[in-house]
């Protein structure tokens, strides 16, 4: 829907418009557009009150050329009947009232009047507001009901020439510009709006784009953020329920143990503390001013590995191959070394007392292969009633896909579990 009243009591559909304050130094055309909008303001606020103003205008114009008689100056028979003038006078100005929601039936109401005002040769001047519906009529219908309301203007006067003769080459010339120059200018306006809506509507579109694309970054980075929260809480908090179950056992047998235990879970919860501190930082309104640290890299999966073996889980790392710098972007590393620590979680998790681990990481020309495997007792089913099962490897999954890479895992046929994380040298295209 768009706003179809105009300052001046004419249709054009412009809608509202910010106002400008001019200067003194403004040029006199911001000064005519400020009080435009201040009208269009006006009529917005009290629609019926500006259509009772405009047609009372034109009902005064009206009756004052009746009552001055300048209807007789260009009256065919300046005989005619007076109170027919004066009603044919109302005829052509009242019905301006409805000029905005009946634009066509004003325009048919005023055919006969006009029809009556060239056959008795009055002639009134009113007869020209016939302009104003039709100018409604080409800024807000269909072009055929335009070029039909032409035609219902002109033909009273084609009529009236035959009554007498001479009047078309005047009337008939004259209304016909008359109704030229109010279409054309409808035409224009009507231009002018539909561009002027297409342009907002562009806008409006640019910035519901802009809202779902902001919306789609943050969910992504809250997804992200859960992710890096759930491999550092998961893996901490496993590291520390093994050192405290070895330092309880211990306790009793080796207090010298159960110290070194203690302390290990001491440090291991000031590192988790930090990497929360880190990634939370992000959330912060201070995080430009936060102190930084690098992300974990392949440098740091012997001190994952250290945490691991002191946590009561025996771990082996091979590496095979040197990764290349495509390979070692700080992007990749990290999804290597949250894979590594995710799946040796798990293990702690799940896999027993008596399990053992292996990563075997591999670097070729082509891509990075690492493999996670231990030897505990899981299967598929009981790793999927365990709590949590699965929101770890889905969040492997998404990491790999980052990259176009792939993760699988699954228990092996002799027994344990593995994760098998595969990494291509290039993204590939999508």
């Amino acid at each position: 829907m768009t706003d179809r009243r105009r300052a001046d009591g004419v249709d054009d559909g412009s809608g509202p418009h910010p106002a400008h304050e001019p200067t003194d130094t403004a040029p006199p055309t911001l000064y005519i557009q400020t009080l435009m909008e201040r009208l269009r303001a006006f009529d917005r606020r009290r629609p019926m009150l500006w259509d009772l103003a405009v047609t009372g205008f034109w009902v005064a114009f009206a009756v004052l050329d009746y009552t001055t008689g300048g209807w007789r100056t260009v009256a065919r028979d300046v005989d005619a009947p007076e109170p027919l003038v004066l009603l044919m006078s109302l005829c052509f100005s009242v019905p301006l009232l409805w000029r905005r929601s009946h634009p066509v039936a004003v325009l048919v109401l005023m055919a006969p009047v006009s029809l009556v005002n060239i056959w008795t040769g009055a002639v009134v001047q009113a007869a020209f507001l016939q302009l104003i519906p039709a100018y409604t009529i080409g800024l807000r219908l269909p072009l055929g009901t335009l070029a039909r309301s032409g035609v219902l203007m002109c033909l009273p006067v084609a009529a009236g020439a035959i009554r007498i003769p001479g009047t078309a080459d005047r009337q008939l010339v004259s209304y016909l510009w008359g109704f030229a120059f109010v279409a054309l200018l409808a035409l224009v306006v009507r231009t002018r709006r539909e561009y002027t809506e297409a342009l907002v509507e562009r806008a409006h579109r640019l910035e519901r784009e802009r809202d779902q694309q902001a919306q789609l970054a943050a969910a992504a980075e809250r997804t992200r953020i859960a992710r890096e929260m759930h491999d550092i809480i998961g893996h901490n908090l496993s590291v520390i329920t093994g050192l405290a179950d070895g330092g309880a056992y211990a306790a009793a047998k080796n207090p010298e143990r159960a110290s070194q235990a203690l302390e290990a879970i001491g440090t291991t919860s000031r590192q988790a503390l930090a990497e929360l501190r880190r990634v939370l930082g992000v959330l912060s309104d201070a995080a430009p001013t936060a102190e930084l640290s690098p992300q974990p890299s392949l440098a740091d999966l012997d001190t994952l590995l250290r945490g691991v073996r002191e946590a009561g889980l025996p771990v082996r790392l091979t590496v095979r191959g040197e990764p290349s710098p495509d390979l070692a972007s700080p992007g990749r590393q990290l999804a290597v070394y949250r894979v590594v620590q995710e799946s040796l979680t798990n293990t702690l998790k799940h896999a027993g007392p008596d399990a053992t681990a292996e990563v075997a990481l591999t670097c070729t020309p082509t891509g990075i292969e690492v493999r996670t495997t231990d030897t505990g007792g899981r299967t598929t089913s009981s790793a999927a009633e365990a709590p949590g099962t699965g929101r770890g490897i889905s969040g492997m999954r998404e990491r790999a896909s980052l990259y176009n890479g792939t993760l699988e895992a699954g228990p092996l046929p002799a027994g344990g579990w593995q994760t098998r994380l595969t990494l291509p040298l290039e993204d590939a295209l999508p």
